[in-house]
């Protein structure tokens, strides 16, 4: 499995802006693509963003327009700047390698029970 360790969140107002990395332990790139998921109380984890080795990148519809996913293939760093922030995006992010098998679904409700390789989290508190 591949080790993840992410950084950066924190807390800010809305409208705000915050970035994420998160560091990957060598792996096969065209084993996995790459995500953001995060997870609210109460509810249940969810994608936010993909990128695959090729550069193509996912979003989900809520964010889409003020989060961007990028990756430095060279250091294995994977980043998520978010804009914009909103009360409602408040959440414990995880960074998470994707098998390529699920990449083109990763972003669908439960997609996340499928995922083995997670990082410890960290957490986004917005505030209105």
């Amino acid at each position: 499995q591949v080790q993840l360790v992410e950084s950066g969140g924190g807390s800010v107002q809305a409208g705000g802006s915050l970035r994420l990395s998160c560091a990957a332990s060598a792996y096969t790139y065209s084993n996995y693509c790459m995500g953001w998921f995060r997870q609210a109380p109460g509810k249940e984890r969810e994608g936010v963003a993909l990128i695959d080795n090729n550069g193509s990148t996912r979003y989900a519809d809520s964010v889409k327009g003020r989060f961007t996913i990028s990756q430095d293939n060279a250091k294995n760093t994977l980043n998520l700047q978010m804009n914009s922030l909103k009360p409602e995006d408040t959440a414990i992010y995880y960074c998470a390698a994707i098998p390529r098998v699920r990449c083109s679904s990763a972003l669908v409700p439960g997609a996340w029970l499928w995922i083995r390789s997670w990082g410890q989290g960290t957490q986004v508190t917005v505030s209105s």
